[in-house]
């Protein structure tokens, strides 16, 4: 069964068919928006693992656009750096050589991050002068884009963290500047299925909550996660599946008051983690399952259900081999931005379930 939601008529057709050629040309442009998120997800994993994120003492979002032209401007670049406690306390050896390979990772992440900003102001003034965009719609991306300027502001605000005492950067202020990228291709990726896939099919209840629990649960994945990169529990407990002989370590709860735990204690925050990973190896077969047995659903469903399964099991394998060996660089970044491709299957699953 099929209930039309929009002015938009067509049942079961490929992603596009039938659609009008503004709002297809809406969707497109947020998908390539999305594939400028999950690179910046990338190169965000990069610059943190390679330890290079605090190495921009500065925020300005105009000027900053341009590196270091001659020697004189590297030294004056390298000179601020060498007063931050993450050059003091343990770079305290670093040349300027050394210097230039953690600059360019921060530079790159944060060009992207005005890359990415013009890429979707640009078009989105163009669709809202040329009247492409109905009220709601244009709301919707007016919200996204304000997202992206907070998104902006965020990224500074951790970097800043880390720039007075301790050389690193408070793990809430990363795991909410992480979870906020991920917010920002979830909210574009299903404008963008909206535009595409306007009409719903019918479908039970139970398996549309089941399918907004696995959202709900990978976000909470990578909130967890933001957590464990913090404060760098993936160095610690580096056995599966128990945690150094343990179903639930020991130390949980070894900091007083017991609510630190959840944001400092390595043990509770990696444990969090694992709970959530666990959660989705048991629900996402059985989403598949549940969709392998249901009839009439959207064809989409079909196809997410398995998407959703590959990418999941591509995901813990990742996990698992990170924590084994102790974060080394690739498999981190790997790990980062396979939880994108893992949120890209569940949203499209839940929307094909409305």
């Amino acid at each position: 069964m099929i209930r039309a939601t929009s002015g938009f008529t067509f049942a079961g057709s490929p992603a596009g068919e039938g659609v009008p050629a503004a709002p297809r040309a809406v969707a497109w442009w947020l998908l390539a928006c999305c594939a400028l998120v999950f690179a910046m997800v990338v190169v965000g994993g990069i610059t943190r693992l390679t330890h290079s994120g605090l190495s921009i003492v500065e925020w300005q979002p105009i000027l900053g656009a341009l590196p270091p032209l001659d020697d004189a401007q590297w030294a004056e670049t390298f000179a601020k750096y060498r007063k931050t406690p993450e050059f003091r306390l343990k770079n305290f050896d670093m040349t300027l050589a050394g210097f230039k390979e953690i600059f360019w990772w921060e530079y790159i992440h944060r060009n992207l991050g005005r890359v990415i900003g013009l890429a979707f102001f640009a078009p989105f003034m163009y669709f809202l002068l040329r009247r492409k965009l109905d009220k709601p719609l244009a709301w919707k991306l007016a919200g996204i884009f304000a997202l992206g300027a907070l998104q902006g502001f965020m990224g500074w605000y951790m970097v800043a963290s880390g720039l007075v005492d301790d050389p690193r950067v408070s793990q809430f202020r990363l795991a909410a500047h992480l979870t906020l990228a991920f917010v920002i291709y979830a909210a574009m990726f299903w404008v963008a299925l909206g535009i595409l896939f306007p009409q719903r099919y019918w479908t039970p209840a139970g398996l549309r909550s089941h399918g907004s629990i696995l959202v709900v649960l990978v976000f909470a994945m990578v909130v967890t996660g933001g957590l464990v990169a913090g404060i760098r529990a993936g160095y610690a407990y580096n056995t599966f599946p128990l945690m150094n002989g343990h179903v639930i370590p020991p130390e949980i709860l070894m900091i007083e008051p017991w609510w630190k735990n959840f944001g400092y204690n390595m043990a509770t925050v990696q444990f969090d983690h694992r709970v959530v990973a666990w959660l989705l190896i048991f629900l996402v077969p059985w989403l598949w399952w549940r969709t392998r047995r249901a009839a009439e659903l959207d064809p989409r469903a079909y196809f997410a259900a398995h998407l959703l399964l590959a990418m999941l099991a591509i995901q813990v394998a990742l996990g698992i081999s990170t924590l084994l060996l102790r974060v080394p660089v690739v498999l981190g970044v790997l790990h980062q931005g396979v939880a994108v491709l893992v949120l890209t299957a569940a949203l499209w699953m839940r929307h094909a379930l409305r």
